[in-house]
């Protein structure tokens, strides 16, 4: 089901991959539609990382309902599945192929998280400005400093928006160097 009032959609899926790509495509065009391009790869990157979320690990199905808002100095996007577990935001190992999806979020939005839904649900959401903010470098603690896993309730973007680059994205570097003899 999509509705589709001036300035809020809405669409319930079940979030298997197939359909999280619908959805991408869905939220990219409703922002198209109300004119706010600036804000549909940081939208469509947090709603698939959102839809992920639930495909991954709500139980006991997949259904869920992703929302958009559009007000005057905010986009809202917003998941809502079945499952009552709140997501635990992991520090992710530096190889690790995933655990980073609320990290991402958290980095890219205004602010963001999750509350429960009733007895037998969640909502997982962030922020977008619909405003031009500018740009600010990012850094993050060094990775001692990071807190341990923990349940999320609201964590403001800020909190996670800082990255440490150890590199100049500028320049290539140099490969470390290895040894060809064994020992």
């Amino acid at each position: 089901m999509i509705s589709h009032p001036s300035r809020h959609c809405t669409v319930e899926l079940q979030a298997l991959p197939s359909r999280i790509g619908q959805v991408r495509r869905i939220v990219s065009a409703q922002l198209r539609y109300w004119h706010m391009d600036s804000l549909i790869d940081r939208a469509a990157l947090g709603v698939t990382e959102l839809l992920t979320n639930v495909h991954l690990h709500a139980r006991p199905d997949k259904t869920c309902t992703v929302e958009i808002e559009l007000l005057l100095d905010r986009l809202t996007v917003s998941v809502r599945d079945r499952d009552p577990r709140l997501p635990v935001v992991d520090d992710a190992d530096p190889l690790a192929t995933c655990g980073r999806g609320l990290s991402m979020v958290a980095a890219m939005s205004e602010s963001w998280g999750a509350r429960p839904d009733g007895d037998a649900g969640k909502v997982v959401w962030f922020t977008l400005p619909t405003a031009a903010v500018p740009a600010t470098p990012l850094t993050a603690p060094p990775a001692s400093a990071r807190p341990p896993r923990r349940l999320v309730e609201e964590v403001p973007a800020a909190a996670f928006a800082e990255v440490e680059h150890g590199y100049d994205h500028g320049r290539p570097q140099p490969a470390p160097a290895r040894s060809a003899v064994p020992g």
